[in-house]
């Protein structure tokens, strides 16, 4: 078998031959293209096909490869229920030299295993669990869209050896084994992608690669941010109820909160920097086992609002204040308590501290049981 080898330029791709090498792919051909980290091998996720990977890298095939995909958003189709941070994660390094290994809960695995060809589910799937790639590469992701089929592609190498990152390198080790090479010249980066695992537990560095773990961990972090007047009162009681039930749900203890990648914030929509809470909603937080002892006031900014993935203001002219500030924020925005204002108690009695800061754990509640962490 002789090797196909179409040179391509990825600032204007001749679609007629994408089309081409995915008709290969579908047809159980391998077809190595480039990305920007190495050189993959496209395989359509079918036992033939598999079989001769396995053959042609030398490799175990009890071990899973990575499914790889055009566009992110087709992640929804082999990860039904994706987690807060997951999606973070995607939204900021997809498509780009990442590898994200997701943890899927038993409901979403026995949806998958009915909605899925038997075959594919048992290649893609392991340990509740599937690694997808999105590659930041116009030939791979037109590649990639242009395949019927779920296609795996790992790097271009015999087991062992280094991956290839040049078209000569490709064929050094696959000409006339592989049906066809797409040619788009040396990759990016010339460094496989990093491989991470995320799940409610936080991230883990699975293979080291393109991005360190301290910039996945900030890609990925999920931020709140609560806004009232003064942030000595309504603000930091939801502040610190918020940790609290976060706590509660991801089984883990408040201080644990930011290791794992949750961060709250609160501020006010006053000049008022460095005031602690007020007595009356430290006892209020007290009485509910919450300490807000070491809150201290902060003013609402321009980058608090844009930095944050949940905004929850505690009346409508707050939540106008803030859209003011950032108009672009106006979808993430919201009134804690959906459509009942948090009257301030500043000046009142601690009875009504109490009782507005159950209004306020009634409402966070019911927004953290919105979301999927």
């Amino acid at each position: 078998m002789e090797t196909k080898v179409v040179k391509l330029d990825a600032a204007k791709i001749d679609s007629a031959k994408i089309k081409e090498a995915a008709a290969s792919v579908d047809a159980g051909g391998l077809v190595a293209f480039p990305t920007e980290t190495v050189y993959g091998i496209a395989s359509r996720v079918e036992a033939a096909s598999l079989a001769r990977l396995d053959n042609l890298k030398g490799r175990d095939p009890e071990k899973h490869y990575t499914l790889h995909i055009g566009k992110k958003n087709s992640v929804r189709k082999y990860v039904p229920t994706l987690g807060l941070k997951a999606k973070k994660l995607i939204d900021k390094a997809w498509p780009g030299p990442l590898t994200i290994v997701f943890e899927l809960n038993q409901e979403d695995i026995d949806k998958q295993r009915q909605k899925l060809q038997r075959g594919v589910f048992e290649s893609l799937y392991k340990d509740n669990s599937i690694g997808i790639r999105c590659p930041d590469n116009a030939i791979a992701s037109m590649l990639l869209q242009q395949t019927s089929n779920p296609v795996v592609a790992p790097s271009a190498n015999i087991t062992g050896q280094r991956p290839a990152a040049e078209p000569d390198e490709v064929l050094a080790q696959f000409s006339g084994q592989i049906q066809m090479l797409l040619d788009g010249g040396p990759c990016k980066y010339k460094k496989s992608s990093t491989v991470v695992k995320i799940g409610k537990k936080g991230l883990k560095i699975l293979r080291p690669g393109i991005y360190p773990q301290a910039e996945l961990e900030a890609l990925s972090e999920v931020k709140f941010l609560f806004v009232c007047t003064g942030n000595i009162c309504r603000s930091p009681m939801a502040a610190g109820i918020l940790r609290k039930y976060l706590a509660k749900k991801l089984k883990c203890e408040v201080d644990q909160l930011e290791k794992m990648g949750y961060k709250v914030f609160s501020a006010g929509t006053l000049e008022m920097d460095g005031s602690p809470a007020s007595a009356e909603a430290i006892a209020a937080c007290a009485a509910k086992g919450i300490d807000i002892r070491a809150h201290k006031s902060q003013a609402l900014s321009r980058q608090l609002i844009e930095e944050s993935d949940f905004i929850y203001a505690m009346c409508q002219i707050h939540r106008e204040r803030i859209v003011t500030i950032s108009p672009k924020s106006a979808k993430r925005c919201l009134l804690l308590a959906e459509n009942e204002e948090i009257p301030d108690p500043i000046g009142q009695s601690q009875e009504f501290y109490n009782k507005c800061a159950e209004q306020i754990g009634k409402a966070v509640k019911k927004r953290i049981s919105e979301l999927v962490l």
